[in-house]
């Protein structure tokens, strides 16, 4: 089997994933968008994914997601930047990135702000809420008590969009509790920022759990690409 048709017969298998978890959810397949997350894959993979309809692909380091997106720009895909951001990097990512669905601090907003007016493109902000417990070793994330002060930030940056939240199921809890709780936050989030309503969460091995809890975009790797490269 060819690399491209090994792809192929994995993303077709992710996209019916999908749709039988919105239909379970009694959702539209519509309303759930897929990010192929490209991580220590080659830019030969992502041009096979643009083959295939792909228009989102996923980058978590810098300088891997910057040679990439560059060595693809024919493609007209949209990168998103979804690890963790030092704040010395966000102005770099923020010249490539169309979405950063990292932001975690308001440190990052300034450098954002500067690398997408340099561009002279509007860059598309999650926020990265933290569902880990309180006192546990988090994840990056914004405690959701901070999510306020975070998200003004993000809006009084004028080169900035702010789109809505991104999450990750914390290690060590069932996704379905932990997805239950991001649907408490994201409700209360959207409340009071109605535009943001995108919801960032879910990756290969949760993604069901996540769409039953009202992802709008889930982020999957390993199940369309297989197992990662030995990292170099």
């Amino acid at each position: 089997m060819s690399r491209a048709d090994e792809i192929a017969t994995n993303l077709t298998a992710v996209r019916r994933r999908i749709a039988d978890a919105c239909e379970t959810a009694r959702r539209s397949p519509d309303e759930v968008a897929l990010t192929v997350v490209t991580k220590f894959f080659p830019a030969s993979d992502v041009r096979i994914l643009a083959d295939l309809g792909v228009t989102d692909v996923g980058e978590n380091r810098h300088q891997e997601a910057s040679d990439k997106a560059a060595e693809c720009a024919d493609l007209g895909l949209r990168w998103h930047f979804i690890g963790g951001l030092q704040s010395n990097k966000a102005v770099a990512v923020a010249t490539y990135a169309d979405v950063v669905e990292s932001v975690d601090r308001t440190k990052l907003v300034s450098g954002l702000q500067r690398g997408a007016h340099e561009r002279s493109h509007h860059v598309e902000v999650l926020l990265q809420v933290s569902l880990d417990p309180s006192g546990a070793e988090q994840r990056s994330g914004v405690d959701p008590a901070d999510l306020s002060a975070l998200a003004s930030a993000v809006e009084q940056a004028g080169a900035l969009r702010l789109r809505g939240l991104m999450a990750v199921a914390p290690l060590g809890e069932g996704p379905d509790s932990a997805f239950a709780r991001l649907a408490e936050i994201r409700a209360a989030f959207v409340a009071v920022h109605p535009s943001a309503t995108e919801l960032s969460a879910g990756m290969s091995g949760d993604l069901e759990a996540a769409i039953r809890h009202g992802a709008t975009r889930v982020r999957v790797g390993s199940a369309v690409l297989g197992p990662r490269p030995v990292v170099q």
